[in-house]
């Protein structure tokens, strides 16, 4: 019987569930062997709040809106947040030095074969320690998921990857060069503002469509989703390093050149399956560039989320530190074998929508 979810085989049917116990049993090994790493490791596991002031203040990112209501009924929004970062973050201000938490998380206008709308997101911090730390983390850790199901190489719908094999370490720059041709940081000065005519320049240059309302950020997605993302991952690990300061929002400015950012992104098989910083800490820039995102936010979408100010203000007093979200979901599907998320959901969301 075909695992996929459809309406007339729910996942609750005996043998659709049949089909996705081996699936979810590999999840649950993996997320044992986790916790073991990170407990190791000296991680304290913490467990964040769902409902938040505020879900995240990334143009792009969707959430699910509700109230909470006091016992006389007055009302409060509220949502469910996309990620527990903000509360960790907090933690770390609050004292804790090394912390990890599997979370349930919501994003909203998310569903497909890799998007859930409610999905699991590991997310640890550490310390004192640099970003490049997180890279060691993740190759032991896409190791681990591995060698935890005895799978030698991770898969996704043909695709292979080897998690033993030494990742290829890439930067954004260097990516748009070799798989696009383009010079992207022709486009960014050096105070990381950027020019939408310059890299527009670019994409015409190699053939590539521009819109007459495309920002810059639009440009630079279409040429990472359209011609740098299907080469990432295949046969070996690949970290993308090194975005744009005007694409990592919640990522320090690196030290080498103030045009980019410590962050980075992890691939296998083509997929996106982590997403690093090196934190920024400094509250004012830190707010400064939620408020450009909400802009961007409501231009595109006509609706904007508040900013969380008790982040903020835990900033002021949060220790440098690099910290990371990475899809557990994902990493199950690809150790594992799955070709959809719903197979490695216990209980997957019902289907919605025409």
């Amino acid at each position: 019987m075909n695992a996929s979810m459809t309406k007339a085989s729910p996942w609750w049917t005996p043998g659709v569930h049949a089909d996705r116990r081996p699936f979810l049993l590999g999840r649950n090994a993996i997320q044992a062997a986790l916790r073991g790493f990170f407990a190791s490791a000296d991680f304290i596991e913490v467990d964040t709040a769902t409902l938040q002031r505020s879900p995240g203040n990334e143009a792009h990112l969707h959430a699910f809106a509700t109230e909470a209501l006091t016992t006389d009924g007055q009302a409060a929004a509220f949502y469910l947040h996309t990620s527990p970062e903000f509360a960790c973050k907090k933690l770390l201000a609050a004292g804790e030095q090394r912390i990890a938490c599997f979370s349930h998380v919501y994003r909203n206008r998310e569903r497909g074969p890799l998007h859930h709308p409610e999905f699991t997101m590991l997310e640890w911090y550490r310390v004192g320690e640099g970003y490049e730390q997180l890279m060691a983390d993740c190759v032991a850790i896409l190791r681990l998921a591995a060698a935890t199901v005895g799978a030698g190489r991770l898969t996704y719908r043909g695709a292979e990857c080897d998690p033993f094999a030494e990742p290829e370490r890439l930067s954004v720059a260097a990516a748009f060069e070799r798989h696009a041709g383009i010079d992207l940081l022709s486009s960014v000065a050096p105070d990381g503002q950027t020019n939408r005519e310059s890299l527009a320049a670019e994409l015409r240059r190699v053939g590539m469509r521009v819109a007459q309302d495309d920002g810059w950020a639009d440009m630079f997605s279409r040429v990472l989703v359209e011609k740098i993302e299907p080469h990432l991952g295949f046969g070996r690990p690949t970290v993308l390093d090194e975005y744009p300061v005007s694409e990592a929002a919640l990522a320090r400015p690196s030290a080498r050149d103030p045009r980019v950012a410590e962050r980075f992104e992890l691939y296998a098989c083509g997929v996106e399956l982590a997403n690093g910083f090196g934190e920024l800490t400094n509250a004012d820039e830190q707010r400064r560039r939620f408020e450009i995102e909400m802009a961007e936010k409501a231009r595109i979408y006509g609706e904007t989320y508040p900013l969380d100010e008790d982040f903020l203000d835990a900033l002021s007093v949060m220790p440098e530190a690099s910290g990371i979200a990475l899809g557990f979901d994902r990493l199950a599907m690809l150790a594992t074998g799955a070709s959809r998320i719903e197979q490695v959901l216990w209980a997957p969301v019902a289907e919605f929508g025409a």
